[in-house]
């Protein structure tokens, strides 16, 4: 596995990735970044698969900021990140945590979830 810090500024640029609108609204840039197993829990508490489609818009453009990014290998292949969010237009924090598998050469998300917090 690489160096905990390379490793950890590669992860946080790929979960900051799937924040910005022009990924998060492409069926294609999301295809790159989201294992084809891939499954959330939402901060909603819907639970959504990928298996299930992404719409042609893809998921949604959001406003969101990301702090306290933390890495947690698992594996030589798997890490748990960690995170904080703050949504913009909802005035909502909430605690995140993905499981990043590498895969044929590139990181790839497998799980998501987000929960929702009282404290920022």
């Amino acid at each position: 596995m690489e160096n905990d810090v390379s490793l950890r500024a590669q992860l946080l640029e790929l979960e900051e990735r799937l924040l910005k609108t022009e990924v998060r609204t492409s069926p294609e840039e999301l295809s790159l970044l989201l294992a084809d197993d891939f499954f959330e829990f939402g901060s909603s508490g819907d639970i959504w698969y990928k298996s299930n489609g992404v719409a042609e818009e893809g998921i949604g453009a959001v406003k969101m900021i990301l702090s306290n990014f933390e890495i947690h290998p698992l594996s030589n292949e798997s890490v748990l990140t960690t995170y904080r969010i703050f949504n913009e237009v909802k005035m909502q924090h909430t605690l995140r945590s993905s499981i990043w598998r590498y895969r044929d050469g590139r990181w790839k998300m497998f799980f998501h979830q987000g929960t929702p917090s009282k404290h920022c």
